[in-house]
């Protein structure tokens, strides 16, 4: 008996004339449909007059549903897996049974199609040369912090999913650990009600003070910029004369050259101008 093979399929995010034609042909023919949230899915397939088993498999069952679809793989079940919107295993169940079909040497396929998070980034008009995608941030405050300390000097593109019940206490952990950085909030993308909101921490979250917050979000925030950089690196010797702050380099492990050319770079002095101040030292 031939081993089935798994389909990893994205459905849309909110505009049912997203799925794409390849992704309907995978599931009108496979024998098994493994959906995040059954009734979800059946919408989508009613829709689309698709009839075919389902199961649930989310994040609550996925270890255990995993070795069972593993299972019906080897029975020769040819399985499609389904999330609520968008591609499996991002931020939704899926990463377990693809580490499984690797391990047992089952053939995959990953259909390519919809995803909020390239959306939300071209939306943004940030930087989309480096980006980071976190999805949700942890619950757990001292988790958040954690990641934020990951992530606060990152020059990178930041990008997280967030419910709308959590949405204003992000804005404010954001700006409380990023400072007051560009954001663009994503609301309920491609659906009727989609909303794409470009401003600063402070201003978003004047926005949504009185305001009763709805739908599915992405946060697309700026890296850390130039002059942050700078200004961080500035403080560290803007109330020094020239020669403490050649002092500084040197106590800092440099010998005076290299200290001589720090200064010069930071001060955007010519090196001549610096060793003059640094005969002595």
């Amino acid at each position: 008996m031939s081993i089935g093979k798994l389909y990893l399929v994205p459905t849309p995010i909110g505009n049912l004339k997203d799925i794409t034609l390849r992704a309907l042909e995978v599931l009108k023919h496979v024998d098994l449909i493994a959906a995040e949230d059954t009734r979800q899915s059946l919408k989508l397939l009613n829709h689309f007059e698709i009839k075919k088993p389902l199961i649930s498999y989310h994040k609550h069952n996925e270890q255990g549903k995993s070795e069972n679809l593993i299972d019906k793989l080897k029975e020769g079940k040819n399985i499609a897996l389904v999330s609520d919107a968008g591609t499996p295993g991002i931020s939704d169940p899926g990463s377990v049974i693809v580490s499984k079909c690797i391990e047992e040497n089952i053939d995959f396929e990953v259909l390519t199609g919809a995803t909020a998070v390239t959306t939300a980034l071209v939306y943004s008009g940030m930087d989309t040369t480096k980006f980071i995608f976190r999805g949700f941030m942890p619950r757990e405050n001292k988790e958040r912090k954690i990641m934020m300390e990951e992530l606060e000097n990152r020059k990178e593109t930041l990008i997280f999913y967030e419910a709308p019940h959590r949405l204003k206490n992000t804005l404010e952990f954001l700006k409380n650990n990023l400072g007051n950085r560009k954001i663009s909030i994503c609301r309920e993308l491609t659906k009727l009600h989609e909303e794409i909101l470009r401003l600063n921490l402070s201003e978003a979250i004047d926005y949504y003070e009185e305001k009763t917050v709805k739908g599915e979000f992405v946060l697309v925030v700026e890296g850390k910029n130039e002059k942050e950089i700078m200004d961080e690196e500035m403080s560290e010797w803007k109330d020094l004369n020239i020669d403490e702050h050649i002092k500084m380099y040197i106590e800092e492990g440099l010998n005076k050259k290299e200290a001589i050319k720090k200064v010069a770079k930071d001060r955007n002095l010519p090196k001549s101008e610096i060793y003059k101040y640094s005969i002595n030292l």
